[in-house]
């Protein structure tokens, strides 16, 4: 029985998937690791981390029962937005932990960016804004901070090129990594953007020249890996994409206005479509599938499940709550009891700022209309709502420029296992919310894209790789009364802004 394996480089893990013809895992695996946070909001990894998690990942897999090491066809590699990107000298040797996606400190070179460029022009041609979210200003930093390590780079790797390197013995990077640098990549042309690299005092060179679809072999397995491992040498290493392209992929999103939504720490809403506009407040990068045609655009919250567990850990380890599992079935059926809008609360989920659409580093977080006649299950469901409302927030963006969505939306992620939860979103965003019974993540989308790069899947007509599940329908009495709620929701954040980074100002004058 042919299969392929799947790879998903996470920030916490790294996961593989054997996928099977049917598009159905027959075993899977996971490896932890931490993020260094050496100062305040500085996120690294060193990539050596990533390289032991996925040769631990691919032995547990082949080791599976049923699992026959020859049978496999292909290797398929997704992974975390990695921000500037490795830098590696000219033997491909790491010089410098990666700056990941969520590393927040070239603050300084968004400013100076926002003060000197052109920014409708950035926009026009990378179809992205600016932020330290973005790798392009981290390698600004890189640049003027790291003026040593900058010299000796050879290229900037994103994390599945580095990997894949690893595997093959060959550099590429994939349009859909590419593009979510922002900043350099010219969105139209689907290339480095020479315009961009000089305003900005880039070097072109560290760039790798091959540019490839996702679905693209980069090279054949190396046979010392082969060996190592047990797989057969010079099986194709595809070059894969960004994690949450992949997840939305493996979550059935194929053509444009297919749209998910992943609820997990962190919430990233996605929809596939073919317009280039900056002007959303969005991300955008050419997707995993037909990346030579389709945009991946998404938005996302910092803090999405975070916000629940937050909440939980901070309000709710009492009178012997120690299983979060028992907190949870306390505090759903009071919850779901109430109406609409928790008698009067209002959540603002932004615990450690927030991206898009607001894009606010010292943006935060606070309940309106708390009194004493509130209780942890009233605050529990504003907190439900306020991350919903952050999800709409995203979709409204997405659409204000005219995007068609489809009629449904998808969900995944740990919010699906609520059934209080589903039902606000369907309220919320008005639309029938659908889910998986199975685990669909970013590692089942790598394999997916291996799968139809050799031949063993096709991705072209409806995926049926899974169960699609109808989990809730919008009320039309809650959605009208939450289209009033999110009116109020988004007057919360421009009129408490001035406020929050004056805390901000003043918690660090006080230092």
């Amino acid at each position: 029985m042919q299969t392929v394996i799947g790879i998903d480089i996470g920030t916490q893990s790294t996961k593989a998937v054997v996928v099977d013809a049917r598009g159905q895992i027959l075993a899977e695996a996971s490896h932890g690791y931490r993020v260094d946070t050496p100062r305040p909001l500085w996120a690294e990894q060193w990539p050596d981390v990533w390289w032991e998690a996925v040769l631990a990942c691919l032995n547990a897999c082949l080791r599976s029962p049923g699992i026959d090491p020859s049978d496999v066809q292909g290797i398929g590699v997704s992974s975390l937005y990695g921000g500037s990107g490795i830098p590696v000298d000219a033997r491909i040797e790491p010089l410098h932990p990666c700056l990941i996606w969520m590393d927040r400190r070239a603050e300084a070179q968004v400013q100076w960016v926002k003060s000197t460029l052109d920014l409708a022009r950035l926009g026009e041609i990378t179809g992205n804004g600016v932020d330290s979210y973005y790798g392009f200003t981290k390698m600004m930093w890189l640049k003027a901070e790291r003026p040593d390590v900058w010299q000796r780079t050879r290229y900037l790797l994103p994390p599945n090129s580095y990997i894949n390197y690893r595997l093959s013995g060959e550099i590429a990077t994939d349009h859909c990594s590419a593009g979510n640098i922002g900043g350099i990549y010219d969105l139209n042309e689907r290339t480095w953007s020479t315009e961009m690299i000089d305003a900005l005092g880039l070097d072109l060179d560290k760039l790798p020249e091959r540019l490839v679809e996702s679905a693209a072999t980069v090279g054949g397995l190396l046979p010392e890996i082969a060996d190592a491992v047990g797989l057969c040498p010079g099986i194709p290493v595809i070059a894969g994409g960004v994690d949450a392209a992949m997840a939305t992929l493996a979550a059935g999103a194929t053509r444009p206005g297919n749209h998910v939504a992943m609820i997990g720490t962190s919430m990233c809403w996605g929809v596939i479509n073919q317009r280039i506009d900056a002007r959303q407040g969005l991300i955008s990068m050419p997707h995993v599938l037909n990346s030579h045609r389709d945009l991946y655009t998404f938005g996302g919250a910092l803090t999405a499940g975070a916000s629940v567990s937050w909440f939980v850990d901070t309000f709710c380890q009492r009178d012997g709550d120690s299983d979060a599992g028992s907190v949870f079935e306390q505090l759903e059926p009071p919850a779901s009891a109430l109406a609409p809008g928790a008698e009067g609360l209002l959540f603002l989920p932004y615990l450690m700022g927030e991206r898009s659409p607001v894009w606010d580093a010292q943006a935060s977080a606070s309940f309106i209309g708390l009194s004493l006649y509130h209780r942890r299950h009233h605050l529990y469901r504003a907190v439900l709502e306020g991350v919903t409302f952050a999800l709409r927030h995203n979709m409204e963006a997405g659409t204000e420029r005219g995007v068609p969505l489809d009629d449904h939306l998808i969900v995944v992620g740990g919010a699906a296992q609520s059934d209080l939860w589903m039902q606000i979103i369907a309220d919320v965003t008005r639309m029938p919310v659908y889910t998986y019974r199975e685990n669909v993540e970013a590692a089942l989308g790598a394999a997916l894209l291996a799968g139809q790069a050799t031949g063993l899947l096709d991705l072209d007509p409806s995926l049926r790789h899974g169960t699609l599940l109808e989990r809730a329908t919008p009320s039309e009495a809650a959605a009208a009364h939450y289209d009033t709620l999110f009116a109020l929701y988004c007057q919360l954040y421009p009129t408490l802004k001035p406020i929050m980074h004056r805390l901000t100002t003043a918690d660090t004058s006080s230092e």
